[in-house]
């Protein structure tokens, strides 16, 4: 047994430390750094896991299995395609709509009464659903002190012994916590930080609890997954509960789907994942981390569902609160403490924004209207900021004492998930209008209240009023026998289906039937002009953004707006919008506002932050004088504006054209300059290397033919000097030949079939002297299978190609102790030939530019170029034109890891296709 005073001090240090968190959060923001970060926005999004799913979800398990998973099945596919989340989130910002009342009224030509009937369907429909959380709270007070439930109550409290039980006192504390957290702010487009992050914080902490329960429940008092599972099999009751049969597909579809829409109707859901939105880019995380985090806290409710039958069979336990009887029936305080935290906290974060996104619906949408219809003097009062925030903090109030009531009267008869599937079918009404006003331009505003209407008039009839009848509170004939006998109007077998649930039969019937009256009204009737406008601009928010159409007409005094935003949004805020508004139209003072169409829905959109966007209109539209205006004048502005943006975007593309050709004339001006600059330092060199020999041949001639005297010996030398300069001019114009041959494609080849062995060893023999005169040795290794290497290409032109890798392998090699392989291979169709050297190597920068027309590389000796650069491009055309490859390998002397004949030097390689007829060797 805990301790009454212990457990009522944890009690108040947790709720205290859920103040001090959300504390922390104000000041952080009001100091201009925001908590908000992706994690915190995606913690906050689970305030969808209530007590629900903290009991419930576990006493559901227990009758139906594996169906518990319906309920987050939903919102894990939602969120997997979150396409109308980001779109939500866009409109909301741009319009700055408060609610999801509020979001749906915009869309329909911000009608009042749609905004009424909206709340009014939130409010009743959500009741149920606070009602749930005050009973999981009672409940658990139930089990701790099943003998003084009211124990709680600490001496310090006895002033609020006119309190009926301690779930009242919760619940007044909730409320506190939700006015000083939740109403901070006059305007609710302003986010709510400090709330956000302690739901962030409540969200992590019944994760973290419901997790250490779970893995006592498998660990603790089992031996694990395996252990849980084969004794719960062992047992035919409870194994029926995992045989595949048991699933009934129709229900799961139905609740998966009912599921998903919640995540995206329920107020406190559109309240945190929509308004309280800093930054749209944190739905990225929240579209893995929140199905993540659904994942991680149902992943005991299965296991501690199965313990709980195994450990109570046979006898009566209450299955809703499993997750805190097991551990109190084995005496363990810590663990049923945790568990008790743990469902308060989930209980009191969904309160808290529930609260909040109800109180902004109920003050902008029912009681505004009442006020500025004049029902109540107001009109005495300058500033109605003050009026407005007691409204919405009494407003809370009363929401949660509505709460507390359905839990002390009808609360007692259903299990906690279906309250909350109650509500559920009731928010679920919504989905209609609102989905089909963000994709369907002709959706109108009286489909939109027809569907709401019927939809909500059979959720009342089926789910609602049943649930009452349950309680004892009227007869309940009518749930299957129907009223007066009339069993086709039977709440539960309406038309006489009677193979769905409860559940699934009121979210076929509502939605079908709110479905097809928001299309067959739409489309029998025509939109008014403002409605096609703002309808235009939900449809294609992702496109335009806040580059709608200004559609507005009329005459309107800037002081008098001026004065209505002072007076709804206190003067001080008010002054500091308007000098932000004016500089950014580049105006210095606030009085040389003009009030045209930009400054008239400026005011209308702040006041929409404040009293919600219908009332807003309202009111703005009391103090200027707008010209009504058809139809088809709106529908000729709105193509006007669509042909403005295509043509916009036309331009940008052309732009875009413009700017990526220009980039391409650019890059190939720079080309052409540097094939410019490259042909100067080749008509440089080949002059260069052109006189060099001719100067050679000119000098030695003159002077065999001034000395006729000469000695023979001399005569001899000179006489080999000129042939060997004659012959080095004769490869230089032989080689620039080859290459303008090669640039203008008049190559003239004389293709055979041949044997690269002989070949290599012939080329090889030809040029043996160069190797001799420098002290080089060289080696020819062919394969050793003796067989003939068969190749088709011009005999000359690849001889061409050897000379030249071995000639400049000789270049390059120390005197003496230079070392040159050749090596011929075969293998997967080409052959290949190496040509490896033990030389000072090529910097990995160089092996690229050497294949480079006019390039070439440096003697390591005098660093002066050898020949014109063209031996290695040239020898590339021939091998790729054949269809071969050509490339080098080098290992530079300063990246040598070893000492060896090859511990660094260069190694040209090239391959070539083998024949494909005849005696090839493959």
């Amino acid at each position: 047994m805990i301790a009454t005073w212990f457990v009522a001090l944890v009690t108040f240090v947790y709720l205290g430390s859920l103040f001090a968190v959300a504390r922390f959060g104000d000041r952080r923001a009001d100091a201009g750094r925001s908590v908000i970060t992706a994690t915190v926005y995606a913690l906050a999004i689970a305030v969808y896991c209530t007590s629900w799913t903290f009991y419930g979800s576990v006493g559901r398990a227990t009758t139906g299995g594996f169906s518990f998973l319906t309920i987050y099945l939903g919102p894990t596919i939602m969120f997997l395609f979150a396409a109308v989340i980001l779109k939500m989130i866009r409109v909301s910002k741009t319009l700055r709509l408060t609610s999801i009342a509020d979001f749906i009224s915009a869309r329909y030509g911000k009608s009042q009464l749609l905004a009424g009937l909206v709340t009014v369907i939130a409010v009743i429909g959500i009741i149920p659903y606070i009602a749930l959380q005050l009973k999981a709270i009672a409940y658990s007070l139930k089990i701790i002190f099943p003998d003084d439930p009211e124990a709680l109550i600490p001496d310090a409290l006895e002033a609020l012994s006119f309190m009926p039980d301690s779930t009242a006192i919760i619940a007044i504390i909730l409320a506190i916590f939700t006015i000083l957290f939740g109403t901070r702010h006059l305007d609710v487009t302003e986010r709510h930080e400090g709330m956000v992050l302690a739901v962030a914080f409540e969200s992590l902490f019944k994760l973290v609890a419901f997790m250490a329960v779970g893995a006592y429940v498998v660990w603790g008092l089992n031996d694990g997954f395996g252990d849980l599972f084969q004794r719960a099999a062992a047992m035919p009751n409870i194994a029926k509960l995992l045989q595949p049969e048991s699933i009934n597909f129709g229900n799961w579809f139905a609740l998966t789907l009912l599921s998903g829409i919640a995540i995206l109707m329920l107020p406190r859901q559109f309240q945190i994942t929509v308004v309280e939105n800093v930054d749209e880019t944190h739905l990225r995380r929240a579209v893995w981390l929140f199905p993540l985090y659904l994942l991680l806290i149902n992943l005991f409710v299965l296991p501690i569902a199965l313990a709980g039958l195994i450990q109570f069979n046979g006898g009566s336990f209450e299955a809703d609160t499993l997750v805190l009887t097991m551990p109190l029936a084995e005496g363990n305080a810590v663990m049923a403490l945790i568990a008790f935290l743990g469902g308060l906290s989930a209980a009191t974060g969904m309160v808290i924004v529930e609260t909040i996104a109800l109180a902004t619906m109920v003050s902008n949408d029912l009681v505004m209207p009442i006020l500025l219809r004049g029902r109540f003097d107001v009109s005495n009062r300058t500033d109605l900021s003050g009026l407005i925030m007691l409204i919405r903090r009494s407003t809370i109030v009363f929401l949660l004492l509505l709460g507390y009531l359905y839990y002390r009267s009808a609360g007692e008869a259903y299990a906690l998930v279906s309250i909350g599937l109650i509500s559920f079918l009731a928010v679920a009404q919504f989905a209609p209008a609102m989905l089909g006003g963000l994709y369907w331009k002709d959706g109108n505003r009286l489909g939109a209240f027809a569907g709401l209407g019927i939809g909500f008039a059979v959720w009342l009839y089926t789910a609602l009023l049943p649930s009452f009848a349950k309680s004892g509170w009227m007869d309940s004939g009518f749930i299957h026998d129907g009223p007066w006998g009339i069993s086709l109007l039977a709440a539960h077998k309406l038309m006489g289906m009677d193979s769905l649930d409860p559940i699934a039969h009121t979210l076929f019937w509502s939605l079908l039937l709110n479905l097809g009256a928001y299309v067959v009204v739409s489309i029998m009737t025509r939109q008014e002009a403002g409605e096609a406008a703002i309808a235009s601009q939900f449809v294609n928010i992702q496109q335009v953004g806040d580059l709608a159409p200004r559609i507005w007409r009329g005459t309107a005094s800037a002081d008098a707006l001026i004065e209505l935003l002072k007076r709804f949004l206190g003067p001080r805020p008010a002054q500091s919008r308007l000098q932000r508004y004016a500089k950014s139209r580049g105006i210095t003072k606030i009085t040389n506002l003009q009030a045209d169409a930009d400054f008239v829905l400026f005011a209308e959109t702040q006041l929409a932050g404040t009293i919600g966007s219908a009332s807003a209109h309202v009111m703005v539209s009391s103090v200027v004088q707008e010209e009504e205006l058809g139809l088809d004048e709106v529908l000729n502005i709105l193509d006007e504006a669509s042909q403005v943006r295509a043509h916009s975007k036309a331009l940008e593309r052309k732009s875009n054209e413009l700017e990526a050709a220009t980039r391409e004339l650019r890059q190939a001006n720079e080309k052409l300059m540097e094939v410019d600059r490259l042909k100067d330092d080749f008509m440089s060199t080949v002059t260069h290397e052109l006189r060099t020999p001719l100067t050679s041949i000119r000098a030695f001639s003159e002077m065999l033919h001034d000395d006729p005297d000469m000695s023979a010996d001399d005569r001899t030398k000179f006489l080999g000097i000129i042939v060997g300069e004659a012959e080095r001019l004769t490869r230089l114009i032989n080689q620039i030949l080859d290459f303008a041959k090669l640039e203008s494609g008049r190559v003239e080849w004389e293709v055979e079939r041949l044997d690269l062995r002989p070949l290599l060893s012939a080329t090889a023999e030809s040029i043996g002297q160069l190797f001799r005169d420098k002290g080089t040795v060289f080696v020819l290794e062919l394969p050793e299978d003796q067989q003939p290497v068969w190749v088709e290409i011009d005999r000359d032109r690849l001889k061409q190609v050897v000379i030249n890798l071995l000639s400049n392998a000789v270049k390059f090699v120390p005197p003496v102790a230079g070392l040159i392989r050749m090596t011929l291979t075969h293998d997967a169709g080409y052959a290949q030939v190496a040509v490896k050297d033990n030389g000072p190597g090529i910097p990995e920068a160089y092996q690229s530019i050497i294949f480079e027309r006019f390039r070439q590389g440096g003697n390591t000796m005098t660093d002066k170029p050898q020949g014109t650069g063209l031996g290695l491009p040239i020898s590339r055309e021939i091998v790729e034109h054949f269809g071969g490859k050509l490339w080098v390998e080098s290992v530079p002397q300063d990246g040598a890891e070893n000492s060896g004949e090859f511990a660094a030097g260069s190694t040209f390689i090239f391959t070539l296709p083998l024949a494909r007829d005849g005696d090839v060797a493959l």
